[in-house]
């Protein structure tokens, strides 16, 4: 139980730890790519102002200087930047488009990367899309009109979507070293952490077993003398009513042992495989005589060869609390199934029965101690209300998992995973 509430704790920090690297690892990527983006668009715009002042002469109207050579670097580097330096290292090329929506003209002087067949299957590709801006592989491009015409700017941004990448990645492994870091950080500490709350439950649990083992003399000494009191005078109600109740508080008290030993550290220590087929039988036969002498309608359904790893003890506990729940709460002559099968290789058990609440209960305070929905649930019925405490322990202690279904106030179902 307190390597449980440890790892819980452990789990829980970390979840929010989690979370707080994953929003800032997010928002500084974000932010990153925002700021960048807005870098490149204001380079683009600066590049258009350039173009819009730059005369339009045509491919065929430029004279012929031979073949071009698009590796040769221009005699003035573009200079339309606030920033001198990023001046220098703006890598871009433009493509010019006329009115009917033919290629007018390339230029290709502050780029070397790419040759002009492909940067016109770069425009004409953009020129056909709907987007005025985006990427294409490293390029950034935005198209805009110029009068008649149509200019796209591609800005080589490999640096920056180099940078990027980088920036992911490294977020990425902070991230990661960071969770290492405070999970071991945690894992330390949370000893400390739980130091007082694992006394405290050490301290409930021997006060439980403490005041069982002393409340077990009197409640032997109240029946020995019953019993001698039930010779001299006989039976009467007084006797009678004394009985019950001595029997109640013994049955109180040692499930109260059993709880308690299920919270230990270790509480089922000998654990072995066993068939849980047969143990499931047995049960069913010891509450089959009971269930029709109150005339309810008894219907078992146990799986051959089931087998698992566990205590057969403890298990067939659960099993007894199960049917014994169902038959004291369901209603007069009313049904009950007792069912144990496997599916998708778990081991599932359910125990049904039909009821009777004016409202649904919460079926997940069911487990809880000492807990009655109504008024139907009282000590009347000689539940102690430890019952589905100690089934939901033997099942958590098998790593399993109980719950139960109301829904409709009618019928009850109780079903274990293991």
């Amino acid at each position: 139980m307190i390597n449980r509430m440890r790892w819980r704790f452990t789990l829980a920090a970390m979840y929010a730890f989690l979370v707080v690297v994953a929003v800032v690892a997010v928002s500084v990527n974000v932010f990153n790519n925002y700021a960048v983006t807005d870098r490149e668009d204001k380079t683009i715009d600066n590049i258009l102002m350039e173009e819009r002042r730059s005369p339009s002469v045509s491919d065929d109207d430029r004279p012929d200087m031979g073949e071009k050579d698009n590796n040769q670097k221009p005699d003035q580097p573009f200079m339309n930047l606030p920033d001198v330096e990023s001046s220098y290292m703006t890598r871009f090329f433009t493509v010019r488009f006329d009115a009917e929506g033919k290629i007018e003209s390339s230029k290709l002087d502050y780029v070397a990367s790419i040759s002009d067949t492909e940067a016109r299957e770069y425009a004409i590709e953009v020129y056909k899309g709907d987007s005025a801006r985006g990427y294409m592989k490293e390029y950034r491009f935005k198209k805009a009109k110029i009068d008649d015409k149509t200019i796209i700017v591609f800005l080589n941004v490999s640096r920056e979507q180099q940078y990027t990448k980088s920036l992911r990645r490294l977020s990425i492994l902070v991230a990661l070293f960071s969770l290492a870091v405070v999970f071991t950080l945690i894992a330390i500490f949370s000893k400390r952490i739980i130091r007082p709350i694992e006394k405290n439950i050490m301290m409930q649990k021997q006060f439980i077993t403490d005041a069982s083992h002393e409340l077990k003399t009197p409640l032997t000494s109240i029946s020995t003398s019953l019993d001698v009191i039930s010779m001299v005078h006989g039976e009467d109600e007084w006797t009678e009513n004394i009985r019950n109740q001595t029997s109640r508080m013994s049955k109180l008290v040692n499930e109260l042992v059993i709880l308690s030993k299920l919270d230990e550290e270790l509480p089922l220590p000998n654990k072995e495989q066993f068939s849980l087929s047969g143990a499931a039988w047995e049960i069913a036969g010891v509450y089959e005589t009971q269930a029709k002498g109150q005339n309810k309608k008894w219907t078992v359904d146990i799986g051959e060869d089931i087998s698992i790893f566990g205590e057969k003890a403890a298990i067939q506990q659960m099993l007894s609390v199960l049917i014994d729940n169902a038959i004291r709460y369901s209603d007069d002559e009313g049904e009950i199934r007792f069912s144990v099968y496997k599916k998708r290789g778990k081991v599932r058990i359910e125990v049904f029965n039909t009821c009777h609440f004016d409202t649904p209960p919460d079926t997940k305070r069911l487990f809880d101690r000492f807990y009655r929905p109504d008024n139907s649930r009282t000590t009347e019925t000689g539940g102690t209300g430890i019952g589905l405490a100690i089934a939901k322990a033997v099942a958590e202690t098998h790593g399993g998992t109980i719950e139960a279904l109301c829904p409709s106030g009618k019928t009850m179902t109780i079903k274990v995973v293991i």
